[in-house]
């Protein structure tokens, strides 16, 4: 019987090649689109499953309130790691970790590389894999470092065996290869290319007691609980060790906590203290709208199968005629259904296969098909089988309900409540069709406000260039010899990013405040010119001597920070900073940093003449220069003063934009994802059209041979479409503007919802909707009256 099926159900495809085309093509869109989603899906909640204790993991995060908000840091106090260990019994390892690029050469061969300095628990805790030297000595060496196979193979080639051989760090120090581990996935939280002991943190620095202070928060600190370990317990007793060891009380507003690796890439958002989500979000919108588009390619299916429910109700009338049960009917649609779902599925693997590449590049991932691996041919089929069972059912039922006296006598089944589902289905397509445009359209104006809004420096011609080797000691040669090229206006150096929120402290007082000390304050050491070179514009005072021990004890301060120190001017009032007092010389505009969707208040910032702990340099273009030549002027400079360290550089703009890169990805998933809906929708349109047209022909024949125009006949035909769509938009419009305002929420500075957002969409969808339905209008207008008359 299942044979027969299959046979039937192949004939019956072939026959109608058209339609089966549509069908497949509408359904395989949908699988596509779900399985890209999914793929995407499952690289994010994968992130760190590498390591095998995601159960007793952790790391230690803290929460410090200042003016009376918590904020949630990464950073920690060195000492943290080893107290946690030793005072919490449930605690078994622990490590304190810092992460750095650095120069690593192999003799000529010179590569710049992530990496961190860990302690040795570190590489138990993450349960490295060792190809050569062992785990338990891999760290014992203060000279020792750990390569992944990656940074091994760009360092000595194909060579084998390079346990033992010396490589140059920085140009500077000498180590030998301890450990050859195996390379990391793409989808790591804390990725790393290297290993070296932490008591090599800051290379070449003879003390380090700044390290074990609790006053200094720098590090990551991870730890490992023991197997049967209460984890509130031990939270508890964690957030309380701060405290204790400042000589604070336990309600101490500097606290550590725990934090699962199971929630680092997904719920790794924290507000007031708490957890508030994170790309768990994300992941759960696109899980959604996976769901959403196969609905509406199964709707598609519906609509195109009712479609053509004229041309096979004498077949449903023969077979029930010769005896053909219901159920048996309702098994031969099913199996229609789920063989046209195969076959679109085979047709989606052939879409990914052509997709993925792409899809990476959007997502900036390498995610990988892996077609054969069991977990994603269950899922092909799972997908596979529902969305031929949810296609399949309405048409089966539908179709094996026609009455045969009826069928056989020519007389039309009811439309009734099938009509009205029909027409319901196209509603909801097109609903979903609708949003999505809003979504996209919204989401880019988003974007663009937030972009266009003034940082208060001048990003568009800033170079960013890293500080490596010697560029610091030879600051003033490079600055003066790229100034004089005539392509540069001027160069500094500063130990944070402007967009950075840097390093920051409390405790501070200062003239003209009071309740200062828990007051948080960021702060910059910069060379003298740094003001001038970002383009920060003086509102009073001025910069910094060249000589820096002339200006060793003056500040420079932003706007929000003056205000701070009382009404009056703050050119000359004292800031204490431990048993150290600076004056104020100058005070500069407030600039925007950290949080870019932010409401636009910013920290006071302090800024130090003091730029020995520079880590990056600065470097602005004269605006009509070309900026390939000043890249060549620049990297010449550079070649010239650093010779070991390969030129690295990014432009300010591009880190500005990059930040944007999860509500870019939204954005382009949503316009995606319309123009899918709008595809899919329409052909589920094309095929109501279809069907109306075949059960109004004789209509259409009297109406013709009566003397109405074709236009008269096309209008009456889409005048009833058009109906649908604008019940769509009305059901589509609240909608819309429920997702994109509790989406706007999470932003301070945001874009209102403008009302021509919802005109342009439903003006859009009209006119799609008008070219698709006039196609069949049209072609029913045009046809021969008598054709369609001559049974009567």
């Amino acid at each position: 019987m299942f044979k027969n099926y299959l046979k039937i159900a192949w004939r019956n495809l072939w026959k109608n090649k058209a339609y089966s085309a549509l069908n497949i093509f509408g359904l395989g869109i949908g699988i596509t689109c779900a399985c890209l989603i999914l793929l995407w899906v499952e690289d994010e909640v994968n992130y760190d499953s590498v390591f095998s204790k995601q159960d007793l993991i952790y790391y230690v995060p803290t929460n410090q309130t200042f003016e009376g908000e918590v904020y949630t840091f990464y950073s920690t106090p060195g000492p943290l790691a080893k107290d946690l260990k030793n005072e919490i019994p449930e605690i078994s390892k622990s490590s304190t970790t810092s992460g750095q690029e650095i120069l690593l050469a192999n003799g000529d061969n010179g590569i710049n590389r992530y990496g961190r300095y860990v302690h040795p628990d570190f590489l138990d805790m993450f349960s490295l894999t060792f190809l050569e030297g062992e785990m338990n000595t891999a760290l014992s060496r203060p000279d020792g470092i750990v390569l992944t196979q990656e940074t091994a193979f760009a360092l000595f080639g194909s060579d084998k065996n390079i346990l033992n051989r010396v490589i140059q760090i920085n140009n500077e120090f000498s180590f030998t290869v301890t450990g050859l581990i195996k390379n990391l996935p793409s989808n790591v939280t804390f990725d790393f290319n290297w290993l070296l002991p932490f008591e090599r943190f800051e290379l070449g620095e003879d003390d380090m007691s700044w390290t074990e202070e609790y006053g200094n928060n720098f590090a990551d600190t991870f730890v490992e609980l023991t197997p049967n370990a209460n984890f509130k317990a031990v939270d508890n007793k964690v957030r309380s060790i701060i405290g204790s060891k400042m000589n604070t009380t336990n309600n101490s507003p500097n606290e550590a906590f725990l934090h699962s690796i199971k929630d680092w890439n997904l719920r790794s958002d924290f507000k007031g203290g708490k957890k508030v989500g994170g790309l768990i979000i994300l992941v759960r919108s696109l899980v959604f709208i996976a769901f959403i588009i196969l609905l509406i390619a199964c709707i598609n299916f519906m609509n195109l199968s009712t479609a053509r429910s004229g041309k096979r109700a004498n077949e449903v009338g023969v077979r029930k005629v010769l005896g053909s049960s219901k159920k048996r009917l309702v098994g031969q649609f099913m199996s229609e259904a789920i063989i046209l779902a195969g076959i679109s599925a085979l047709f989606s693997i052939v879409l990914l296969l052509l997709l993925l590449p792409s899809f990476n590049i959007l997502v900036e991932k390498q995610i990988e098909l892996r077609l054969f691996e069991p977990i994603h041919i269950l899922s092909l089929l799972g997908i596979t089988l529902i969305c031929g069972l949810l296609a399949g059912w309405y048409p089966a039922l539908y179709l094996s309900s026609f009455r045969p006296a009826q069928v056989l006598k020519g007389v039309s089944k009811s439309q009734g409540s099938a009509s009205v589902i029909r027409k319901g289905l196209v509603v909801t397509q097109f609903a979903v069709s609708i949003v999505f445009i809003i979504c996209s359209t919204i989401i880019f104006q988003q974007i663009q406000h937030v972009r266009a809004r003034d940082v208060g420096y001048e990003k568009g011609n800033l170079l960013n260039v890293a500080v490596s080797g010697n560029m610091i000691d030879k600051f003033l040669p490079i600055k003066e010899e790229m100034i004089a090229s005539g392509t540069i206006e001027d160069v500094a150096l500063t130990n944070s990013n402007m967009l950075s929120s840097g390093n920051n402290g409390s405790g501070l007082s200062w003239q003209g405040g009071s309740d200062t000390d828990d007051v948080l304050v960021r702060f910059r050491y910069v060379s003298p010119n740094f003001i001038g070179t970002v383009g920060l514009e003086f509102v009073e005072g001025r910069g910094f001597n060249n000589d820096a021990i002339v200006d060793s004890t003056n500040v420079i301060i932003t706007q929000s920070f003056a205000k701070l120190m009382g009404k009056n001017s703050a050119l000359g009032k004292t800031i204490t900073r431990g048993n150290t007092e600076y004056r104020v010389i100058g005070v500069v505009n407030d600039y925007l940093y950290g949080d870019l969707y932010g409401n636009g208040k910013t920290g006071p910032v302090m800024f130090f003449n003091n730029a020995d702990y520079a880590n990056t340099m600065y470097v602005g273009l004269k605006p009509k220069s070309s900026a390939t030549a000043a890249l060549m002027v620049v990297e010449n400079v550079l070649r010239k003063y650093n010779p070991a360290f390969p030129f690295e550089y990014r432009f300010e703009n591009d880190l500005f934009n990059s930040r944007f890169k999860d509500e870019e990805l939204v954005g382009e998933l949503a316009k995606i994802f319309a123009a899918l809906a709008i595809i899919i929708s329409c052909l589920g349109l094309f095929g109501l059209a279809a069907y109306t047209a075949e059960q109004r022909k004789k209509e259409i024949g009297v109406r013709k041979v009566l003397g109405s125009s074709v236009s008269n006949i096309v209008q009456l035909l889409s005048r009833d479409f058009m109906g649908l769509v604008v019940i769509a938009l009305f059901i589509a419009i609240p909608l819309a503007w429920w997702f994109m305002s509790s989406w706007l929420e999470r932003f301070a500075y945001k874009v209102s919802i403008d009302p021509w957002v919802f005109v342009a969409a439903g003006v859009v969808a009209m006119i799609i909707a008008i070219v698709t339905v006039s196609f069949q209008a049209i072609k029913a207008a045009l046809a021969n009256p008598v054709k369609s008359l001559r049974t009567e």
